[in-house]
């Protein structure tokens, strides 16, 4: 039988990154004088990757960015989220005890992120959590990114999988579309950045806590198929 390989969303699923994410884009917008965001509006920022999120910051302010602004805003924040890194960010609990295990069994585990691949890399290597994936993918790794399946296959590919032994954990309508496009089952956690409740976008299984990822819930996944 070959590897399963389980896929991993990062901000929201892996990690709680809302701390760092608000101060970075507080940081970036501020040299518009615009007025900070909060961790209110973090679900309408949050999933499609740093040039989205300061677009969608600066609408919030009331500003729309020329093609011109972007570029440079784009590189104040990557600025600073480098510079800060790893801040208050921090795995959900549960987390380590749940890719040690997934691990133990002979799974493979990877991330699929539309945060920049760069900035995802750095991100877990400063937690020290790299080390427990075979690869680390961004929204800028490929021609595509989530909501599109191939983000997901392209992902597994990398790691070595393959797609018909693959399960996607997120928490957000991307990933779940993603999966669904990918046509590999879809594990949702609940506490991410999710702008409607998580249960409403049908994924294969909901988890409360990362306790409950066990390499005994991913193979009655697939195996219902």
């Amino acid at each position: 039988m070959k590897t399963t390989t389980i896929v991993f969303d990062l901000d929201g699923t892996l990690i709680d990154t809302a701390p760092d994410l608000v101060s970075s884009v507080n940081h970036t917008i501020a040299a518009l004088d615009l007025p900070p965001v909060g961790y209110e509006d973090l679900t309408f920022l949050v999933g499609h990757g740093a040039r989205t999120m300061i677009e969608r910051a600066c609408r919030l302010g009331g500003y729309e960015l020329t093609a011109e602004e972007l570029p440079v805003l784009m590189e104040r924040f990557i600025a600073f989220y480098s510079a800060t890194m790893p801040g208050d960010s921090k795995p959900y609990p549960g987390l380590v005890t749940a890719l040690d295990g997934l691990q133990a069994a002979g799974f493979r585990l990877a991330v699929c992120t539309n945060k920049m691949e760069a900035l995802a890399s750095t991100l877990l290597n400063k937690l020290q959590l790299d080390h427990y994936f075979a690869t680390i993918v961004g929204g800028d790794t490929f021609a595509v990114r989530k909501p599109d399946g191939q983000h997901i296959v392209g992902t597994v590919e990398r790691a070595g999988g393959d797609r018909a032994r693959a399960i996607m954990v997120g928490d957000s309508v991307n990933d779940i579309l993603a999966a669904r496009d990918a046509g590999v089952p879809s594990i949702a956690v609940p506490f991410g950045y999710s702008d409607v409740a998580i249960d409403s976008l049908s994924p294969d299984h909901i988890i409360q806590h990362f306790d409950e990822l066990t390499p005994e819930l991913v193979e009655r996944l697939l195996a219902g198929r």
